[in-house]
């Protein structure tokens, strides 16, 4: 997959930019509050279809204006495509002139993969962020899986509002039995499609790491159910959240949340066999982190038989020189985008093509 043009107008600070890419790396250089990140955002939107880095949609326009457009000309599977972000009062894709039927329809149409001083969250942050990623990472390599995921989202919220008028006398506890068989099928769907991607991914992952650290650490990943669930069977997956919701029930009523299910489950990365979140050095987690989210290109890769774009987003600076070599040595048959305040850390590249940004335009390249 490899982006051919870009154009934004009225995203963020970007007024009016157009670019044409180099296939390999692109460095996209300048002083901080430039734009730089701006492109970077942009162009993940039409991947994750939502900002990585806020989901307010007004945030994303220029202030003043009231529609802000990205276009992007890209090739896959041997083919042009064309596809436009209009940001309004909602999101709108269109791809090669069609208008997409929702943004979500737009998911596995182009895929990218972003690196970003936020990407340690995965391995340092809560539960929530180790979600986020699964969710995402997921999601561009079966689509199907966001459908799932919304579907959950909306059975947790009606179950969570009967629980509240359960907890002030409105409603009667068994009322709760239909929710709860809603919510047990599908979230063992949800498990089954992590627990396999977390299994693949470590199969990866396990060995990136293992590159990193010369061979001296190992890497482990286990996916965790907040229900205490071991199996991998779908119907087993049910009965066993199914019945945890049942003994958690007077909990749930109590604290008027849903204290068992998909939404409470974990990732657990564990370096040397303790977990990286509480033991593992900065180092570490840096290299855990950067093995994840190569795993999760290489999986998109091997799903999809392109490969992704990367968006490297101030990242570099975050690595030392070791893990900088190793990171552009995995990359270098891969389109790459890279922001930097500057480019003298970048000297050892064979080839590149740079855009300079001020102040939301590229003022050379």
């Amino acid at each position: 997959m490899i982006i051919t043009g870009y154009r934004a107008e009225h995203f963020r600070n970007l007024k009016h930019i157009e670019l044409f890419p180099d296939s390999g790396v692109n460095v996209i250089f300048g002083e901080n509050g430039q734009g730089k990140t701006n492109i970077i955002e942009s162009i993940w939107m039409f991947t994750g279809c939502h900002s990585f880095r806020t989901h307010k949609a007004a945030e994303l326009i220029e202030k003043g204006k009231r529609e802000a457009k990205v276009s992007l000309s890209f090739t896959a599977h041997g083919m042009e495509n064309d596809a436009v972000l209009s940001l309004q009062q909602k999101r709108e894709f269109i791809l090669n002139g069609a208008v997409k039927q929702s943004p979500r329809s737009f998911l596995g149409e182009f895929q990218s993969v972003v690196f970003s001083p936020t990407t340690l969250l995965i391995v340092q942050d809560a539960p929530s962020e180790r979600r986020r990623f699964l969710d995402i990472a997921i999601s561009m390599i079966r689509p199907a899986y966001s459908t799932h995921l919304l579907k959950y989202t909306k059975i947790l919220a009606n179950r969570n509002a009967l629980l509240k008028q359960i907890s002030i006398g409105a409603a009667q506890e068994e009322y709760l039995d239909a929710w709860d068989e809603q919510l047990a099928r599908c979230g063992a769907h949800l498990t089954l499609y992590r627990m396999q991607y977390v299994e693949e991914a470590a199969r990866i992952a396990v060995e990136i790491y293992r590159e990193i650290s010369g061979g001296k650490e190992e890497l482990r990943l286990e996916y965790q159910q907040s229900s205490n669930s071991f199996s991998v069977d779908e119907y087993e997956l049910t009965e066993n959240l199914y019945i945890a919701l049942q003994k958690n029930r007077e909990g749930d009523i109590r604290r008027i949340q849903t204290s068992v299910g998909p939404h409470k489950d974990d990732l657990f990365i564990q370096v040397d066999g303790l977990s990286a979140r509480s033991y593992a050095s900065q180092g570490q987690q840096r290299s855990a982190a950067l093995a994840l989210k190569l795993a999760e290109a290489y999986m998109i890769k091997d799903v999809s038989g392109e490969y992704p774009v990367i968006l490297l987003d101030d990242v570099m600076s975050e690595l030392d020189n070791s893990r900088q070599n190793l990171l552009l040595e995995y990359l270098k048959n891969w389109q790459v985008f890279l922001t930097c305040c500057d480019t003298s850390h970048i000297t050892r590249l064979h080839s590149f093509k740079t855009f300079h940004i001020e102040n939301g335009t590229c003022v050379g390249d």
